[in-house]
Order: structure tokens, then sequence, then C-alpha cells
């Protein structure tokens, strides 16, 4: 408080806020934000009793827990009120909601941005500021808070300029790069608070084999790593370029193991921003599966070895990915849970091979009906039209529930065609459709 000063404090505990409670609403966040800044400007000062902030802060914790409170909602405040003092604290500060995983921030016009800003310039930065913050709350701090600043410089510039679409254009082009590198560190930072370091190498693999089917696996296994290992430096770093710095110089290792192998990739590598250059790669859509030899699976005895259970597990899912481009990494990551669970039952016990043995016939078998089902149900998405997609949606529950009643008919169709349009993408939201593809029943 004392080195941001009051204003930049305020600003920054509307991001916080916004960024643990993406769900809140903007009067749940002024609420909470209120009580915060008053607790540090009363307690903050030279001269204020010891005790000031114990007092306040349990005053605070106190009246989260009243059903009434007008913060931020959460269904574990609860358990956390049964506690006292520090524990109660520690417990309530600890809660956060999921981040979304559909952003849902839209731009207003220039001419909307300017009235709203004309008319109360403090509550337009308010409101933004714990807009953006909810929807891109996964991007590094440093990089929100730069991006935020970064745009109400350019609404407070443009909207008293005489020529304010010309100021716009400018304004818009010079924080390009922000810009991109907010939605960029937010969608790679969200991904990443879903899998962790291990899962995210397998993420990447999987991404770039069915983006390149034609580069082998040691051609992408170095830059899975490389990527994580990024994810892993950055999505929580408070250096203010790490992220910029360190994703530039993975852009530029990609462009130079890949540029030769696929000629999209090539096109992606020709510009000058390096950010940009990475965004057109990651948008990339899957490639038609090319004709492959037949896999080479891994042996039981290879799953309990190790770290050579990531490279002979991920090198066979690797060859899966790029032999069956139509399914996306949110099914295939199901494949790596299952085998995973399966080594940990395993791999522990006395007699591993043999367990590994017993159990490894009925896992392939759910394998193969799990992505049979993906591949059928994503490849006819990607094939058809949406319209021709649902018509066939229609006639295949048709056959399988003959005596479903039109309306259960039209209600299953949309689920499963909304379903898709969500998961049978490159890039799908991973946790949203995780929970979706609980299980093989459920594509």
């Amino acid at each position: 408080f004392n080195s941001l000063g009051k204003d930049n404090f305020r600003s920054l505990a509307i991001i916080m806020n916004s960024k643990k409670f993406s769900n809140a609403t903007f009067e749940e966040i002024s609420h909470l934000v209120k009580e915060v800044v008053s607790l540090a400007e009363t307690c903050c000062v030279k001269g204020a009793d010891p005790n000031c902030y114990e007092i306040g802060s349990s005053a605070l914790s106190a009246k989260s827990c009243d059903e009434n409170a007008p913060y931020p909602d959460h269904p574990g405040i609860a358990a956390c009120c049964t506690h006292q003092g520090l524990e109660r604290k520690l417990c309530l500060a600890a809660l956060h909601q999921p981040p979304r995983e559909f952003p849902t921030y839209m731009e207003p016009s220039n001419e909307e941005l300017c009235e709203a800003f004309k008319k109360d310039p403090q509550d337009f930065a308010d409101r933004f500021t714990h807009e953006y913050s909810s929807n891109y709350g996964q991007a590094p701090l440093p990089v929100l808070v730069g991006s935020i600043k970064s745009y109400l410089s350019m609404v407070g510039t443009c909207c008293i300029s005489p020529s304010p679409t010309v100021c716009f254009l400018k304004e818009r082009l010079e924080r390009k790069t922000l810009s991109i590198l907010t939605t960029m560190s937010n969608r790679i930072c969200s991904r990443y608070a879903v899998y962790g370091k291990e899962k995210s190498k397998f993420s990447v693999l999987t991404m770039f084999a069915q983006k390149i089917p034609s580069a082998s696996f040691e051609d992408i296994s170095p830059l899975a790593e490389d990527s994580a290992e990024v994810f892993s430096k950055c999505c929580g770093s408070m250096a203010e370029d790490c992220m910029q710095k360190e994703l530039s110089e993975l852009t530029t290792k990609i462009c130079t193991k890949l540029s030769s192998k696929d000629e999209k990739i090539s096109d992606c590598c020709k510009g000058k921003n390096l950010l940009e250059n990475y965004l057109c790669m990651y948008s990339l859509q899957p490639a038609k599966s090319p004709q492959l030899p037949e896999i080479q699976k891994p042996t039981d005895e290879q799953l309990c070895t190790g770290t050579v259970f990531f490279f002979s597990y991920c090198r066979f899912t690797f060859e899966i990915a790029r032999r069956q481009t139509n399914i996306p990494e949110v099914f295939l990551t199901k494949v790596y849970d299952a085998t995973h669970n399966l080594v940990n039952v395993c791999c522990t016990v006395a007699d591993s091979i043999a367990c590994v043995s017993s159990k490894r016939p009925q896992l392939r078998g759910e394998i193969f009906k799990f992505l049979t089902k993906a591949d059928e149900l994503c490849g006819e998405y990607n094939d058809l039209t949406f319209l021709e997609f649902k018509q066939k949606l229609k006639e295949s529950f048709i056959k399988t529930m003959p005596d479903a009643t039109p309306a259960s008919l039209t209600e299953l169709v949309e689920r499963r065609a909304d379903f898709a349009s969500t998961c049978c993408i490159m890039n799908a939201p991973p946790l949203y459709c995780g929970l979706k593809t609980q299980g093989t029943e459920s594509i």
C-alpha cells in the first residue's frame, strides 16, 4: 500500500480478486476491494495501532462468514467458517473459483468506450479492470497488469483526441504485441494450470503431432520439453518480461526445427513478430492423417521403467495422434491418464509385470472403444457442415433409441452437437471437455 499508493493498490486489489473469483460480479468484487483498501488505509499509516491489522482482518473474516455478506460466493466458505482465528483467515484466503475457460469479454465500439469513459472515468476503469481480469486471469500477473494499464491509457488518450478513430487505430497497432501476449499466455497458462508440467509436455507433443504429422517424435519431443519449461517458469513469474522473452525464444527454436518439415509452419515463421508467429502456429488446424506403418506398442516392461515411460508411452500416443488427427488432444489425454493409472497401480507391487499383463488387455479394449467413438464423432463434425452433422446425429439416435420422443431426440442431438462443437476442435478447453469425457459412454 505504501509503495504503490492508494490508487494503484486499489487497482491491483481489483485485478487480484477478479483473477481469484472469476465468476464474481463487479459489485461483489467492489465490496471486497473496498474493505481491503479501507483496512490498508487504516492500518498501514505511521503510528497505527500494532493490533490494527489483526483486529481489522478478524472483523473482515467474521463478516465473510455472514450468509448475507456482499462478497464473492464460494461453496467452501461454510467449511472455513467452522474454524477460528488465523486458521479461518488462511482458509478463506485460499478459496478461489476455477478460471474461465470461455472468455466472454467483448470489446465495445470506440464510441461506446468513449461514452462510458466520459460519463465516469473511474467507474469505467474499475469495470474494465474487473471484466478483463476475470476473463484473462491466468495470464501472468505482470502481463495482465501491463495490458490493463496500456488499454486504459489508450482509452484516456483517444477519447479526448480530436481524431479518436485515427488515434485508436494507431494505439491498437502499438499494443498489438501486448494484446497477443496477454491472449496467448492466458490460454497457455490456463492449460498449464489444469495439466501441470508433465502432462503439458504430452499436450504440446500431441498438438504438434497433429499439426505436422510428417515430423518425427525425435523432432518434436525436445520442443515439448522446452515448452513445458517455459510454462513452468513464466506462468507464475513476477518478472515483467519472462513470458515474452521465453515464448519468443521458444518460437525461434520451433521455427528452426520444424520449418523444413511443413509448409504451413514455414509460412507462420516468416513474420517479423515472434509472438504473432507463435499464435499463427498455435492456431493451425490439424493436418490430414498420412499413411504410416503400424505402430509399435510399448512392452509391459517398458511401462514400469521410470523415465522410459514418458518416451515409450508418449511415443506410442504421439504415433496415435499423428495417424488419427481427427481425435483432439482432450480425448488423447484420457488415454494418457488411464495408462498412468495402470502404471501407478501396477508398478509399485512386487510382480509388476504380471499386474500390467493381467490388466492391460481390458484397458486396451476400453481405449480402443473410446478412441473409435471419438474418431467417428469428431471426424463427422470436421467433415460435414453443422446442419449435416446434426442430421447424422439424429439418424444415429433414431437407430439406437427407436422409442425416443421427438423432444428427447432434439435434446440429445443438441447436447451432442454442443459437445462436439466445443471439444472436437484443436486447443479445446481441457477442464470442460475433460469433465464431459468421463468414461467411454459419455461420447
